[in-house]
């Protein structure tokens, strides 16, 4: 896979008449930070039942980690390989991407920084590359085709290998945890 190649993003809508119509074929825009994951905002939705026509790019509402309330978020983020750097300098990065601290489940001990929460159900494709998914005391090795259905639960996302890793994810509005 070549992680250097925009991510191709097709979105239909309807015409004034009802038809369906392709709204917009371009790349995906993408937060790009050197050493960090890069988050490829694919679609956004802030209310359910969601809007199906108009000209709008709901990509552009997405505003960090969480989804709205009752909404959703599909993203796919890209993984470099860890380095140190990236894992001491973590704290900064989640301000910077969500706009807050990163929410770490029932003040738990961390055993990583990067261990964090959304209030969200989550589902995560492997698309290419291999990750270690840690959580409060567990670590499971995932590869490409691999799936993941998190409900809320404290984690960290860790390329422990040397190649990128490519995760699609939707997120989900969930009720909090316990």
């Amino acid at each position: 896979m070549d992680f250097n190649k925009p991510i191709r993003r097709v979105v239909t809508t309807h015409d004034a008449t009802g038809k369906a119509v392709f709204l917009s074929d371009a790349p995906a825009a993408n937060l790009a930070r050197p050493g960090r994951p890069v988050s490829w905002p694919i679609w956004v939705l802030d209310v359910s039942p969601a809007e199906c026509s108009g000209t709008a790019d709901f990509a552009t509402k997405m505003k960090g980690l969480h989804p709205d309330p009752n909404g959703t978020l599909f993203r796919i983020v890209d993984f470099p390989p860890a380095s140190p750097d990236f894992e001491n300098d973590n704290p900064r990065y989640f301000i910077e991407l969500a706009g807050l601290e990163q929410e770490a489940a029932k003040a738990r001990p961390s055993r990583h920084p990067m261990m964090h929460r959304t209030r969200s159900v989550d589902f995560g494709l492997v698309l290419a590359g291999e990750i270690d998914l840690m959580l409060d005391d567990e670590t499971r090795h995932l590869t490409a085709g691999d799936v993941v259905v998190m409900q809320a639960t404290n984690h960290a996302w860790v390329n422990h290998g040397t190649e990128p890793c490519r995760i699609a994810f939707i997120l989900i509005d969930a009720k909090d945890p316990l």
